[in-house]
């Protein structure tokens, strides 16, 4: 299938690394222009060498300068963005019972402001192309609630639901707005999650690891490529009548329909 990719300028926030950089190399691969970003701008720098079309920038994803200069760049390199893939790092683990009104604002602070912000920057330029992909990518923690991590669960939600209310307001301007769920990916994230879990419970990362595998349909934890395609194909052309949804990517971890 052809994704139509092709000359669509792709802009990845935090793609140095786990699932953006699944998500930067899927779209890369099939032909879009693609903006590496992260904190280490020398890093984003020789991933984006080993990509078909693909600069890579500096980008602190919580930082407002930081964010419009990374846009900047990316417009000088390709043109408008077309596709602008959210991303970014999760907040610490911990259950809800403890969340002091800090750590509440600090989930906004980390998993909706910066998606806010760069969707209003690149936003009006699309509505006036008519066409654009905004991708986010989420956490099962969505449809799911994940245990002890109360501020993921909060912040994503929340991003969740503002997403799904642009979706509804854009559509008609030839811009799709949806998000990804990620279940358990092999990821560097995902091994931090574990460990943690394995500290708390007093075994082993591995037996942490084969509990999470036993209760996944499929047997297994997802590859970061298995989920880079998921996200590529909802920023195709091909899919341009779906829209306000959240695509899980999780091997039947989910029960819910």
């Amino acid at each position: 299938m052809d994704l139509e990719l092709h000359g669509r300028t792709a802009f990845v926030a935090a793609s140095t690394a786990g699932l953006g950089r699944a998500v930067a190399e899927a779209l890369a691969h099939e032909g879009a222009n693609v903006v590496v970003t992260g904190r280490r701008g020398d890093l984003a720098a020789r991933i984006a060498a080993g990509l078909p079309s693909a600069i890579g920038v500096e980008l602190d994803v919580l930082d407002a300068d930081s964010r419009a200069a990374a846009l900047d760049r990316a417009v000088e390199a390709f043109g408008p963005i077309d596709i602008l893939v959210l991303n970014g790092p999760g907040p610490p683990a911990g259950a809800a019972q403890d969340l002091t009104p800090g750590d509440i604002a600090d989930s906004f602070e980390q998993l909706v402001s910066p998606g806010h912000d760069l969707v209003s920057r690149v936003l009006p330029q699309m509505r006036e192309r008519r066409w654009g992909r905004v991708l986010a990518v989420g956490s099962s923690g969505v449809v799911t609630p994940l245990a002890n991590l109360a501020s993921s669960n909060l912040g994503r939600a929340a991003l969740a639901g503002y997403l799904k209310t642009l979706a509804a307001e854009v559509a008609e301007d030839g811009v799709t707005v949806n998000m990804v769920l990620p279940g358990r990916i092999a990821t560097e994230r995902v091994a931090q999650l574990d460990a943690a879990a394995a500290e708390r419970a007093g075994v082993d990362a591995e037996e942490v690891a084969r509990r999470s595998r036993a209760t996944i349909p499929m047997g297994r934890y997802g590859e970061a490529h298995e989920f880079g395609a998921a996200a590529a194909f909802l920023c195709g052309g091909p899919a341009s009548y779906i829209t306000g949804v959240a695509l899980r990517v999780d091997g039947g971890l989910a029960r819910s329909l």
